[in-house]
């Protein structure tokens, strides 16, 4: 159960950015004999990003690494601010913030190892996957019980979909329709 507090912080947050490997994925890189790259994501991950855009939440992806895998998963769950490549994650999050005329107070980040520190500080508040960095878990608001790229973000996700008092209807929705009606 989270404190009134922390319900109170996301419900101001607007945005949610995402962090790939280690958050939305396990963070292991697969690479076979040939070169190519893949990577796992959790499917209930996939569905609780799509119930926070229909709630109205916009989300992002703030990366390192560059990879079609990564644009082909977040383009098919409607995700349209997607950052890849990023060395400096602090450029893209500003971009964000500027593109869509909101404050760090309005924003909300997860995030698994160093490069991430550098916007969890800036947020009004943040998310660590269960095996997350102990440096990062000592720095965010909320530290998941789950695993990155094994339902942490979907447990943030559910998270935002009960401080907006969203979570009961959403599964009466997909009990009665088979879908979430907002």
């Amino acid at each position: 159960m989270l404190t009134d507090h922390l319900n109170q912080k996301i419900r101001s947050v607007k945005l949610l950015v995402l962090d790939v490997d280690g958050v939305l994925s396990d963070g292991k890189i697969i690479l076979s004999n040939d070169g190519n790259e893949t990577k796992s994501f959790d499917v209930k991950d996939g569905l609780g990003m799509v119930l926070l855009q229909k709630l109205g939440i916009k989300i992002a992806v703030i990366t390192g690494k560059s990879s079609q895998i990564v644009h082909n998963r977040l383009t098919a769950l409607g995700v349209q601010d997607v950052y890849q490549g990023q060395k400096n994650k602090v450029t893209a999050f500003s971009d964000l913030l500027e593109k869509y005329h909101l404050s760090t107070a309005e924003a909300a980040y997860m995030g698994d190892d160093l490069p991430d520190l550098s916007i969890i500080d800036k947020v009004c508040v943040s998310f660590a996957p269960h095996d997350a960095v102990h440096i990062v878990k000592e720095k965010v608001d909320y530290i998941c019980t789950h695993r990155g790229g094994h339902g942490a973000v979907r447990e943030i996700c559910d998270l935002f979909l009960q401080a907006h008092d969203k979570y009961d209807k959403v599964i009466a929705d997909y009990i009665v329709h088979g879908e979430a009606k907002f």
